[in-house]
């Protein structure tokens, strides 16, 4: 049986970023992954053009072989960079071998199962207040009072900053994330007036104001005893046995806030917007919570808030025949649903199954989107029959006002999503949360 997609692989261009801008353009990644698994993409000048890989197999194995696809060698972006700023912008995400898990490891252990239970009343505490003070208004945007607010909160326990720079640390991720949404930047990617920040991550002048922050923290925590994030990063030495320098530092701070504000928020977006739209997954775990850590897993595979992470090539490779050159960019495309699972699933069957098979794009790291395993996997979330709570959350809110998306193709996600609550009485379930010893919520 032949199949005929709406566009084919010759059309597609995955650097025009209008391409993202009404959600992901699923019939041209399947025409990829079907006729052209290995496609070459040209690039405007001043950049050279990647190969984008969109089968499960080969992601997999460009993301162990850092040998021969490294991220080192141009970073992990679309963006192309010279030596100076592959040097300055080098963060965790942009190393090899053992410096890499050196980076890694200094915060690994902070965000592992047994770490993060500590946190666990904290945490429910945080979903009682975020849901309780949106659902009783019928109508409100999940995104900017829920997905965003919830893990930004989370962020700032981490760190130990007041609540009151939660806005703050969001604005400067939207800035630096956004850099190709007129919306959202200050400069665009590109343009002439992003040239002064050409050294600057995401070539934002936000990333000079979180440095200075990052700079004001460490000043106040270096030499001390704290248990936050930035006191270890200031305090600790990496097993490398090579101390963070000032740029070291002041790229892993940047790091730790736009991974726990972006991707995080963004996985809570979708997998809401896949609940609204297949009812009959909500109902599943609705009527059966003992899945819902298993429906933890398959969200992150079904959101996949990272669309691509790049490799560059090493040395000369084969990969669906020849011309795969040294030097040449290799962009993993870790689509949610379809190129990043081994064979479409329905969200329904999915959340019952034992564990999701999707590609999540990125290194396992420690941060607050996604904490890292000692096997190198992210931690299972323990899911919680009382998150069912957002079942009060009806249909209704579809039909209402669009969600509008950013102009990216990296790290996509909606502005706001409407919705419209179907909830009637504030829960108790943040009373019982209270009454237990935890300082951060006593009334």
């Amino acid at each position: 049986m032949t199949t005929t997609y709406e566009t084919t692989a010759a059309e597609t261009d995955l650097s025009d970023l209008d391409l993202f801008v009404d959600g992901p353009p699923w019939a041209a990644f399947d025409a990829l992954r079907h006729d052209d698994p290995c496609h070459w993409n040209p690039e405007r000048s001043p950049n050279h053009g990647f190969w984008s890989l969109t089968r499960h197999h080969d992601i997999v194995v460009t993301a162990r072989d850092e040998e021969t696809f490294s991220s080192e060698v141009g970073a992990v972006g679309l963006e192309e960079l010279d030596a100076d700023q592959l040097d300055i912008r080098r963060s965790m995400l942009e190393t090899d071998g053992a410096r890499h898990f050196a980076l890694r490891r200094l915060l690994q252990r902070d965000f592992s199962a047994r770490a993060l239970a500590q946190y666990e009343t904290f945490l429910r505490g945080l979903t009682a207040t975020t849901l309780d003070a949106a659902l009783p208004k019928r109508d409100f945007d999940f995104v900017r009072e829920v997905s965003a607010d919830f893990p930004i909160r989370v962020l700032c326990r981490l760190l130990g900053v007041p609540d009151e720079r939660a806005g703050q640390l969001i604005a400067w991720g939207n800035r630096m994330v956004g850099n190709t949404d007129p919306d959202e930047a200050d400069v665009l990617l590109g343009s002439p007036e992003s040239e002064p920040y050409r050294n600057l991550p995401f070539r934002s002048p936000a990333a000079l104001e979180v440095f200075a922050y990052g700079d004001e923290l460490a000043r106040q925590r270096r030499g001390g005893d704290g248990d936050d994030l930035v006191s270890k990063l200031v305090n600790r030495v990496p097993e490398d046995g090579e101390p963070l320098s000032e740029r070291d530092f002041h790229n892993y701070f940047l790091l730790l806030v736009v991974a726990g504000n972006e991707t995080t928020r963004h996985t809570i977006s979708h997998s809401m917007k896949a609940l609204i739209d297949f009812p009959d997954a909500f109902a599943l775990l609705k009527e059966r919570p003992e899945l819902l850590p298993n429906a933890v897993e398959e969200m992150l595979r079904w959101a996949s808030p990272v669309y691509h992470f790049r490799r560059t090539a090493t040395r000369d490779v084969e990969l669906h025949g020849p011309g795969r050159r040294q030097g040449r960019a290799v962009v993993g495309l870790g689509q949610p649903r379809r190129v990043g699972v081994r064979r479409p699933v329905p969200l329904r069957r999915a959340a019952g199954r034992p564990r999701a098979h999707g590609v999540r794009q990125g290194r396992p790291a420690p941060v607050p989107g996604q904490p890292a395993g000692p096997d190198g996997d992210p931690d299972h979330v323990r899911g919680d029959p009382r998150a069912g709570r957002l079942g009060r959350a009806d249909r209704s809110g579809a039909s209402g006002p669009q969600q509008l998306r950013q102009r990216h193709q990296g790290v996509p996600g909606p502005h706001r999503r409407p919705l419209t609550s179907g909830a009637r009485r504030r829960s108790r379930y943040a009373e019982r949360v209270r009454c237990r010893s935890c300082p951060d919520f006593s009334g």
